[in-house]
């Protein structure tokens, strides 16, 4: 039921409001009595928050109910609300015909496996507490927490100057952005700021190849940088002044790198490029890999001597401020750091960058798929780490094969220092899919 960024699927056939009313239920029955509530821009979103307050009041729980807001927005509220627990309606990025939920803990961090698991338990075994007329949860609508949310940001970041910024934000719900650049005194233009959940600006997430008019505006104005967010603002992808659109791990090499000084850590996936290890060694600090999915970030970034997570499709975390992907605050620390450092252009041109390969090769039975995998390279390689999927370090580059969560398909990727040895790794890993599929 559960994938790693929660339930997510198409609305009134994977999500139904009988669902949510089922994972309200069992929410509530896990003993979670002040639960907040809220949703991205979606229609759907509506009936769905109807039908988990209705499943959250069932079993007693109090519901506190923040309205449409961006999913970090919702997962800040939790603490600052005094809840046990925090629900956003969501499909992040997903398309229009789909909507999801998204369930949260008091420090911002995402239900992990364990807690997930309980709730699917309850859901798929249609066990619940409910409780007698008399002994039902309130609902109340509560007002501030954008501006709660906004109050952090902006005691977070400091711009020694003023900029010029372009947020996308996507008809989502990441217009807190833009409020917070403009009280931070930079000058700011929206594009795509009309919430819609039919996304009719361009496809909810923020890409290279969706984020084309947010590159030409900022090419052709002073802009010193572009902003674009998802649906729900938990994910930020960055356009330099150029109209040049950031590559993911640049960007995460580069707040990681402001974050991380000497003996910090970062937290990041297993599909990380060398290019964030090499700069974060330069700075002497060091990366710490993870499953791939913000809330094994979120889990490591809770290790000592962690400063900062990240996940190069665009969410970042800084543990000190919440465990959450925060896009408005990611938006607003890039901002201080080309406020501060000068032109994007140029920070991201002082990253190294190598050659990496990415496929998806199809496959009957995924799990014994890789399974045959990790045993033939267990066997031929040494240096290997099975932490999500198989990654072989061979020294001079590394890769990664791991099945999907949400496709019958294995996902390869090569790296390395040199194109033709990346080629070679490529090569390599692929064939030991097609072997083992085979």
């Amino acid at each position: 039921m559960f994938g790693t960024s929660g339930i997510r699927g198409t609305v009134g056939e994977d999500v139904t409001a009988a669902l949510a009313l089922s994972v309200g239920r069992a929410v509530g029955s896990e003993g979670y009595e002040r639960v907040v509530v809220g949703r991205d821009v979606r229609e759907s979103g509506d009936l769905l928050v109807d039908a988990l307050a209705a499943g959250l009041r069932e079993t007693g729980a109090d519901v506190l109910e923040v309205g449409v807001a961006s999913t970090p927005t919702i997962a800040r509220a939790v603490g600052w609300l005094d809840a046990d627990a925090g629900v956003a309606v969501t499909a992040s990025h997903n398309p229009a015909t789909d909507n999801g939920i998204k369930l949260w803990t008091p420090s911002g961090k995402a239900f992990g496996p364990d807690r997930r698991a309980a709730i699917a338990r309850r859901v798929e075994a249609d066990e619940y507490d409910l409780r007698p007329w008399n002994d039902l949860g309130a609902r109340a609508e509560r007002e501030g927490a954008i501006e709660h949310h906004a109050r952090r940001i902006r005691e977070a970041v400091s711009l020694p100057e003023p900029l010029e910024v372009v947020v996308d934000v996507g008809n989502g719900a990441g217009e807190i952005t833009a409020s917070v650049l403009d009280d931070l005194g930079c000058s700011v233009t929206t594009l795509n700021g009309q919430p819609d959940g039919t996304f009719p600006g361009r496809p909810s997430e923020p890409t290279r190849e969706t984020l084309g008019m947010l590159a030409a505006v900022v090419e052709h104005t002073d802009a010193d940088l572009g902003i674009g967010h998802d649906g729900d603002a938990d994910r930020t992808m960055a356009v330099d002044e150029t109209g040049t659109f950031v590559p993911k791990d640049a960007l995460l090499a580069l707040l990681a790198c402001d974050a991380a000084g000497d003996g910090d850590r970062v937290a990041a996936p297993v599909d990380t490029s060398l290019a964030v290890e090499d700069a974060l060694t330069a700075r002497g600090a060091s990366l710490t890999r993870t499953k791939v999915g913000d809330v094994y970030v979120a889990e490591r970034a809770t290790d000592d001597g962690v400063v900062f997570g990240g996940e190069p499709s665009g969410a970042w975390i800084w543990p000190e401020e919440t465990l959450c992907p925060d896009g408005p605050l990611a938006a607003c620390r890039l901002a201080e750091l080309v406020a501060e450092r000068g032109p994007l252009s140029a920070l991201v041109g002082a990253v190294d960058t190598y050659p990496i390969r990415r496929t998806s090769i199809e496959v009957d039975e995924k799990a014994a798929v890789v399974e045959r995998l990790r045993e033939r390279v267990l066997d031929r390689y040494d240096d290997v780490d099975t932490l999500d999927g198989v990654r072989v370090d061979a020294g001079d580059g590394w890769f990664l094969l791991r099945a999907s969560g949400t496709e019958p398909v294995i996902r390869v990727t090569a790296e390395a220092r040199e194109e033709r040895r990346a080629e070679e790794l490529y090569e390599t890993a692929t064939a030991l899919v097609a072997d083992a599929a085979g």
